[in-house]
């Protein structure tokens, strides 16, 4: 039933309307709204829509599903509020007709890796460094092509992106995310907002709303918040870097204070894992065919499958450890992008690094020079390999990768699998303008 606290905070803000919010199979944000009478109701008995509309959901013969609300995530939306139909929002689970968990709901996934490592003994806890480009929004409508400043890394800019962030912050407090860090990135328009780690299923809804927010927030002030990866050529795109412990007895297991990096046993063969698996792990957590326009060389992305400590160019890096402070141990996987659906990102992060732990991989040498300024030869003779150069590459990968099927389940890999494929059959037959620049008054 509706508990006072909530009941308190709907007639405090004269809440009007409550989207039951809920995530596709890519991520994109979904809701059904009801009047706040009949809140009651749907926390009672779910709400009941049609699933066949939704991307990566059931077929039409099998169309009828209903929302189960989460009220530990019931909110008010800000932005909202002092019109007198306020609007609040509560994430959904995903149940089929007879109750069941719904296996294609992308929360319902990423729970069911967590119970797995639950069962071996532990808790995953993650944290993701989101960046994202501001840019203007034209009075027709029109966003301007290039970013709205000049700032670069960590400038105190004097054009009103601070007070952007900050706007941007408070938005996201309301909301209970427990921000850290806000600051500008180095490209031009370009920033970063850090929220608290936390379990992985709070982490994937502050992920989730953290989008919505900065995306209504850069409305409001006339502005745009993209999370492409790739927006502009010749600057950084936009990763989202993603710390990530497991936590046993309330302790951090990756920490060890008698070995060269401070780390366990757990924690290398975690990483084990995610580098054996990254290949099939990139066409979920690096899904667009823009995705692969950032993971080059030159722009700070991660290109080679490696992992070290003092090294930005590895594609897991280790923070340096803190004995003072051992739960903060962590690894930082550098590759993912914000357009990943984060349910699906921190499920498959989670196996593969939890494949390594339970066969006790052992990871390659740390690598500590950039492989950034290593010639061609040098990294043929390390042994050192790349991560898939596009979708297609990275769909093949996770055709053959068992383990990564797995997470998804056959029925939903192979809808992931077909929508991704003709995303990228699509971008195979446009002709670009590029192309079209370079070779019509040539040929």
């Amino acid at each position: 039933m509706l508990s006072e606290e909530v009941r308190k905070e709907i007639e405090a803000n004269e809440v009007r309307f409550v989207h039951l919010q809920f995530s596709d199979l890519l991520g994109a944000l979904k809701a059904v709204t009801i009047p706040v009478h009949q809140l009651e109701e749907a926390i009672e008995n779910g709400k009941w829509f049609d699933g066949s509309s939704i991307d990566g959901f059931a077929r039409i013969s099998e169309s009828d599903m209903f929302l189960k609300l989460d009220m530990s995530t019931f909110r008010v939306i800000p932005w909202t509020t002092g019109n007198g139909h306020t609007e609040a929002r509560v994430i959904c689970d995903i149940l089929t007709p007879d109750g069941k968990p719904f296996e294609g709901d992308p929360r319902y996934i990423l729970r069911k890796q967590m119970e797995k490592a639950k069962e071996m003994g532990f808790d995953y806890c993650v944290a993701p460094e989101v960046e994202f480009f501001l840019m203007k929004r034209n009075s027709d409508g029109s966003l301007e092509r290039m970013p709205h400043d000049k700032g670069g890394y960590f400038d105190q800019t004097i054009d009103g992106d601070a007070a952007t962030r900050h706007a941007m912050g408070i938005a996201l407090g309301n909301f209970g995310i427990d921000v850290e860090a806000l600051h500008h990135e180095v490209a031009n328009g370009q920033h970063e907002i850090n929220f608290k780690y936390d379990g992985p299923i709070k982490s994937a809804d502050n992920t989730i709303t953290f989008k919505y927010v900065l995306k209504m927030v850069a409305k409001e002030l006339g502005l745009h918040a993209t999370f492409m990866a790739k927006p502009f050529e010749g600057i950084n795109g936009s990763g989202m870097h993603t710390n990530q412990s497991l936590f046993k007895g309330g302790k951090n297991a990756f920490f060890d204070e008698q070995s060269a990096y401070g780390l366990s046993d757990i924690a290398e063969q975690f990483v084990a894992g995610q580098l054996k698996h990254i290949k099939a792990m990139n066409a979920i957590i690096n899904p667009t065919v823009n995705s692969y326009k950032r993971l080059v060389v030159g722009y700070e992305a991660p290109v080679y499958i490696s992992w070290g400590r003092t090294n930005r160019s590895a594609l897991i890096r280790i923070p340096r450890v803190n004995p003072k402070s051992p739960n903060s141990t962590r690894c930082e996987l550098r590759c993912p992008d914000p357009t990943c659906n984060p349910y699906l990102a921190y499920a498959v992060m989670l196996a593969a690094g939890m494949d390594g732990v339970k066969n006790k991989m052992t990871p390659p040498k740390p690598i500590e020079e950039s492989t950034y300024e290593m010639t061609p030869e040098e990294i043929v003779n390390r042994g050192i390999d790349t991560v898939p150069h596009n979708l297609r590459e990275a769909l093949d990968e996770l055709k053959k990768d068992e383990l990564i099927k797995s997470v998804l389940g056959e029925d939903l890999f192979k809808r992931y699998y077909n929508i991704k494929m003709a995303e990228w059959e699509e971008f195979r037959v446009h002709v670009t303008d590029w192309e079209k620049e370079r070779y019509i008054e040539v040929y």
